[in-house]
């Protein structure tokens, strides 16, 4: 097959995030598929590489063999709401373009991943456009999340937003999802459950078992000032709707300890944070920018425990956070500050502990447990590997999607 796969945020060669698309479009071009990708000139975490100033598209194969046609997104994306919207908006006219006047291969599909919902306007176009049938993925309820985390608040656009929803899935062919509850959601939306495929994010072992095999965690401990420390580490975007304000506060409670809170990635909110761990005069908080995914591992392996957080709301608990999967396969039990779904995850894999979301005061209690208890550590963290292993290994569910592509495209 080939297909047309639009997502805002598909990852560059060595850079950091969640990098689901760019492993299942490499596992599928290594069984002989083909993907072209549109996606922006621009980083969900904020970062924009220098190789695009001045140009509004350019067109490169990645090197899992995947064609990547990049075309322009606002700089003023994570500058504030407002510019976040203008980011979305600019990629919806200017991915149009390039899937018009770029992508002129012959497809089998186009694939849509939201958020944000916008690139289904798209999706839609280059359908009516090419002729071809849309799958649509849904990674996070759209508007739900962002109505739940104060950045939606006109009535006007929520309105909007539940009806374009709606006409989406009824024009998609298959809508794909990453979690049961957003299933449900559907459902209970009145999407036919039939109409509905499970596709979860995956733990990548490929490359956890290959860094295993020869990683001196001893050693990357020492050279990066972590030796001695008990260190939880949390990975991803530092927003509005990870909170990870609760980190800081989590980090003073346990500044009479040798806890050190490791934070890596970016977003709007990393200034603040940093200014917030400074004004407290903290030094068991340390941040770090953005690493690509290997590098991360290494991190990962060099832990002691690894933290998933979100804000507080409802629609969260419908989430299954990328990061987790990543703490799965390198074998490290987690800090699940994240309730409903993510939770029973965690619980039913025996691989962590549940923290009650926005209460630092549970967070430093639960990993004083932690400290209290070492030999919980390598049980918990072999507990999430099978169970990632047996439900959640990415070459399984890749193969798994394509069989539906192959259905649902004819």
């Amino acid at each position: 097959m080939h297909i047309l796969l639009i997502h805002q945020f598909f990852l560059e060669d060595g850079e950091g995030g969640g990098s689901r698309w760019n492993e299942m479009s490499r596992i599928w071009v290594r069984e002989g598929h083909q993907v072209t990708v549109l996606a922006g000139m621009g980083h969900y975490m904020g970062c924009k590489s220098e190789e695009y100033k001045g140009q509004y598209f350019f067109r490169k194969i990645n090197s899992g063999h995947v064609t990547v046609i990049r075309s322009y997104v606002s700089y003023d994306y994570n500058r504030s709401i407002s510019g976040r919207l203008r980011g979305y908006l600019s990629f919806t006219f200017s991915s149009i373009w390039a899937g018009i006047f770029y992508a002129k291969d012959r497809y089998d599909v186009i694939l849509v991943t939201s958020p944000p919902l916008f690139t289904a306007i798209s999706a839609i176009v280059l359908s009516w456009f090419k002729h071809l049938p849309i799958v649509m993925e849904i990674r996070d309820l759209w508007p739900e999340s962002v109505i739940d985390t104060g950045i939606l608040t006109n009535r006007f656009l929520i309105k909007f937003s539940y009806r374009f929803e709606k006409y989406i899935c009824k024009k998609a062919r298959l809508i794909s999802v990453l979690t049961p509850a957003f299933r449900d959601v559907l459902i209970r939306k009145g999407i036919a459950a039939e109409k509905i495929a499970l596709i979860p994010n995956a733990a990548d072992f490929y490359l956890s078992e290959k860094i295993m095999a020869d990683f001196d965690v001893n050693a990357f401990r020492y050279e990066h000032n972590l030796a001695g420390k008990f260190v939880i580490l949390y990975v991803g975007a530092h927003g509005v709707a990870n909170h990870l304000v609760q980190m800081i506060q989590a980090a003073e409670l346990l500044k009479d300890t040798n806890a050190l809170f490791l934070l890596i990635g970016d977003g709007m909110q990393k200034e603040m944070l940093i200014q917030e761990v400074m004004k407290r005069d903290l030094a068991n908080i340390r941040f770090l920018d953005t690493v690509d995914k290997s590098e991360v591992f290494k991190y990962i392996l060099a832990s002691n425990m690894g933290a998933s957080v979100l804000k507080k709301t409802e629609t969260f608990k419908t989430v299954y956070s990328n990061k987790t999967f990543d703490y799965f396969s390198c074998k490290k039990p987690i800090l699940m500050a994240i309730d409903g779904i993510s939770r029973k995850l965690v619980e039913d894999a025996c691989a962590g502990i549940f923290v009650e979301p926005e209460n630092p005061e549970d967070f430093a209690e639960k990993i004083r447990f932690y400290m209290q208890n070492p030999d919980l550590l390598p049980i918990q963290g072999e507990n999430g590997y099978r169970y990632a292993k047996t439900h959640f290994d990415r070459e399984a569910l890749s193969e798994k999607y394509m069989g539906y592509l192959k259905s649902y495209a004819k």
